[in-house]
C-alpha cells in the first residue's frame, strides 16, 4: 500500500484539509481520510489529475513548423493539413514511437495522467500494409509501457477522402482501412493493450461524416459496446458545408437524425454549430471534446461553451495537435474564447463555484467517460489517478478554497506541478518524469533523422 498525505485536495464532496490517500498494490484508492496525521508521500495541493481525451502524439514533432506563409493566399485548416500529411510521409514506425513517447512524458508533467490517442496513422508511405496491421497501434502502446500513462487507445477508419465518397488523396494513403480492415486492426490493437497495465482500455474512432461512410459509422458503433466512441465533428466551415451539401443536413443535425448519440460518444471540437444543435446535443450526455489550443492555433473557431453549459452539456479537455502540451493553458484558452466573443468575465462561473473550478470539475466528468476510465476524482475504488503543484510559490502561496484553482489556471505557467500518479504508478516526482533525459534523448535522435529526409 502507497500513502499519500496532502495539506490540502479536492474531493468529491469539496475542498479539505490535511488528507490521507491509501493506494492499493493494484492502483485504486483503497481509502481516503480528512483530517489525518502527515504520513507517507507529503505534498501540498492534491488534485483528481485530468484526462487527456484527444490527441495525435505524432502530430507534436511538428510544432512550430507551420507558422509561415504559404503559396495560397490565405492560410487555413486545409493548408496546415497539407503540411502535414507532407510531414508524416517520413515518419518510421521508430519515429511514431519516439514522438508518442515525448508527448506522453509531456502530458504527464502538464498534470494530465491518462492519453486518450486518436490514432489514424497506420501504414507504410504511400499506404501499403505493414506486416502487422497493427503496428503503429503498437508502437502507441509501447509508448505507454514506457512512460506509465495511462492509454485509451483509439484506433481510428478512415476509409473514403471527402463526403462524396472520393479515394483518399495521396496524403491520406497511410490511415485508410476498408471496414473490414478496420475490424481486424481494431481487434490487433486491443491485442497490444494486454501488454500494459489493467488500466488501459480500447474505443473506436470513425474519424469524422467526411471520411466515413454512414453504413461504417453505424459498425463502428457496434464493435465495442459500451467503450468509448470518439468522432471529429462540425470543425470548420467547409466540413459543415460539404456535408449539408451531400447529405442535406448540417453535420450535427445530421447525426442526431440518424444516430443516437449518449455519454459513449465524445464529438470532437464541435466549433460550428447553431444554437439549436448546441442544445440538442448537449441534452444527450455526449461529451464535447475541446482542444482550445490547437483549435485557435488552426483557426478553426470558437465552441458555443455558454448555450452548451446552461443546456447541461458535458465538456474534456485534449491536446490534438500537441502543438503547446499544458493542461492549465487548454482551460485558460477556452475561458478566454468565450470572453473575447461574449466581451464579459468569469463566464463558467457559477454561484458557490469560481471560474477554475467549474472548469477543472467539467474537464474531470468529461475526460473519464472520455476515456471510459474509472477516474475523475479522489475517492475509493476509482484509479489512483492524482496530481500534486506546488504551493510554495509566488501563484499559489496563500490562496484558499477554489481560488487555488482560479490561480492555477489563468496566472499559473509550467513548473507548478509537481508529482502525477497514473493508477498509482507514481511516475513524475519533483516536475520531471522519471525517464526525462532519456526519452528526450532518444526523441531528438529522432528529429535529427527527419531534419535530415525531409
Amino acid at each position: 500500500m502507497a500513502v499519500i498525505w496532502a495539506k490540502h485536495a479536492l474531493l468529491p464532496a469539496g475542498w479539505s484539509d490535511s488528507v490521507r490517500v491509501e493506494v492499493g498494490a493494484d492502483g485504486r484508492i483503497t481509502n481516503v481520510e480528512i483530517a489525518a496525521a502527515p504520513a507517507g508521500e507529503q505534498v501540498g495541493l492534491l488534485l483528481p489529475a485530468m484526462v487527456n481525451l484527444h490527441s495525435h502524439t505524432f502530430q507534436r514533432a511538428m510544432a512550430g513548423l507551420s507558422e509561415a506563409r504559404g503559396p495560397q493566399p490565405r492560410d487555413t485548416f486545409w493548408t496546415w493539413r497539407q503540411i502535414m500529411y507532407r510531414f508524416l510521409d517520413h515518419l518510421t514506425p521508430d519515429d511514431v514511437e519516439a514522438i508518442a513517447t515525448l508527448a506522453q512524458m509531456e502530458m504527464l508533467e502538464a498534470g494530465f495522467a491518462t492519453n486518450v490517442e486518436f490514432h489514424y496513422l497506420h501504414h507504410r508511405p504511400g499506404g501499403a500494409h505493414y506486416d502487422n496491421i497493427a503496428e503503429t497501434s503498437e508502437r502507441i502502446a509501447a509508448a505507454a509501457a514506457r512512460t506509465g500513462i495511462g492509454l485509451t487507445l483509439l484506433p481510428a477508419h478512415y476509409q473514403f477522402g471527402g463526403v462524396d465518397r472520393r479515394p483518399l488523396g495521396p496524403g491520406q494513403q497511410r490511415f485508410g482501412t476498408t471496414p473490414d480492415e478496420f475490424v481486424t486492426l481494431l481487434d490487433a490493437a486491443e491485442a497490444a493493450l494486454r501488454h500494459l497495465p489493467p488500466d488501459a482500455g480500447i474505443g473506436v474512432a470513425p474519424h469524422s461524416l467526411r471520411a466515413v461512410s454512414p453504413e461504417a459509422l453505424a459498425l463502428c458503433e457496434s464493435l465495442r459496446p459500451g467503450r468509448p466512441l470518439h468522432i471529429h465533428l462540425a470543425e470548420q466551415i467547409p466540413e459543415v458545408d460539404e456535408v449539408q451539401a451531400a447529405r442535406g443536413r448540417r453535420p450535427v443535425e445530421w447525426l442526431l437524425d440518424n444516430f443516437s448519440p449518449d455519454p459513449r460518444w465524445t464529438l470532437i471540437h464541435l466549433t460550428h454549430m447553431t444554437e439549436d444543435e448546441t442544445r440538442r446535443l448537449a441534452a444527450t450526455g455526449a461529451v464535447a471534446g475541446l482542444c482550445p489550443i490547437t483549435e485557435s492555433n488552426l483557426g478553426d473557431g470558437i465552441f458555443n461553451g455558454t448555450i452548451w453549459r446552461d443546456a447541461g452539456g458535458r465538456l474534456g479537455f485534449g491536446s490534438d495537435s500537441n502543438i503547446r502540451i499544458s493542461l492549465i493553458e487548454e482551460l485558460r484558452t477556452l475561458e478566454y474564447s468565450q470572453r473575447l466573443r461574449d466581451t464579459g468575465r468569469a463566464i463558467f462561473a457559477e454561484t458557490g463555484r469560481s471560474t477554475g473550478r467549474a472548469l477543472y470539475d467539467a474537464g474531470l466528468d468529461g475526460g473519464a467517460t472520455a476515456a471510459g476510465r474509472e477516474t475523475g476524482a479522489i475517492a475509493t475504488g476509482l484509479w489512483a489517478d492524482l496530481c500534486a503543484v506546488s504551493l510554495d510559490n509566488a501563484v499559489l502561496f496563500g490562496r484558499k478554497g477554489d481560488e487555488r484553482l482560479d490561480s492555477l489556471i489563468f496566472a499559473g505557467g509550467d513548473g507548478l506541478v509537481r508529482d502525477v500518479w497514473a493508477a498509482g504508478r507514481h511516475i513524475v516526482r519533483d516536475g520531471r518524469h522519471s525517464d526525462h533525459d532519456r526519452i528526450v534523448a532518444d526523441y531528438l535522435a529522432c528529429i535529427g533523422r527527419l531534419q535530415e529526409v525531409m
